[in-house]
């Protein structure tokens, strides 16, 4: 009798962890589905739930952040970045994503501030290297800003991204020709860059 009665609880736990394991992957499948047609709240509130049972999973934090942004309510995304950030410590892409609330709110030194954390443990790390720059430069240091973007085009010299980016950092300082010779580049790989269109007309 009594082995009966385990082996009805051991499967109704496993039943009940089945189940709930189900909810958590139909949540995610919900917000993504909310998602793409752009009705960010309703993605939010179809993962709210598995918050509110599992406050330190880490990527429930992460999404919430991403989604918090993408709705325009920067300092939620901001709180749930941070949440991510404190579960993984080292997780660059908390570390990505907390940095687009504070780019909308145009936080620069705070941009810099996390970029900088980012690049000292990854030194050409792609994104934070250009969200840097961006950081630099919007703050009138277009000259370190351009350093930046000359370090990665070492390592990626035909990143439009890059080479738009070092344009700018050379108008910027008043280096119009060799801006225009960047954007000029620019057109050869993208020709229809909009950037580089606008500041080869001035």
């Amino acid at each position: 009798m009594k082995k009966v009665l385990f082996i009805l609880v051991l499967i109704f736990f496993l039943m009940g962890s089945s189940a709930l394991a189900l909810n958590v992957q139909q949540a995610f499948r919900d917000s993504y589905r909310y998602e793409k047609m752009a009705s960010y709240q309703d993605a939010i509130d179809a993962l709210l739930p598995v918050y509110q049972k599992y406050p330190k999973f880490y990527l429930v934090n992460l999404r919430l952040g991403w989604l918090y942004y993408l709705a325009g309510k920067y300092r939620n995304s901001i709180d749930y970045y941070e949440k991510a950030l404190s579960i993984k410590p080292s997780s660059f892409e908390a570390l990505l994503g907390l940095s687009l609330p504070y780019m909308a709110q145009k936080n620069w030194p705070k941009v810099e501030e996390l970029m900088r954390r980012l690049i000292r443990e990854d030194t050409y790390n792609y994104y934070g290297n250009l969200r840097l720059a961006i950081a630099l430069r919007l703050q009138n240091k277009a000259d370190h800003a351009e350093r930046v973007m000359r370090k990665m085009l070492q390592r990626y010299p035909t990143s439009v991204l890059f080479l738009v980016e070092l344009g700018q950092d050379l108008w910027w300082q008043g280096k119009q020709n060799e801006a225009r010779r960047v954007f000029r580049q620019v057109l050869l790989l993208s020709p229809e860059n909009i950037v580089a269109k606008n500041y080869l007309k001035k």
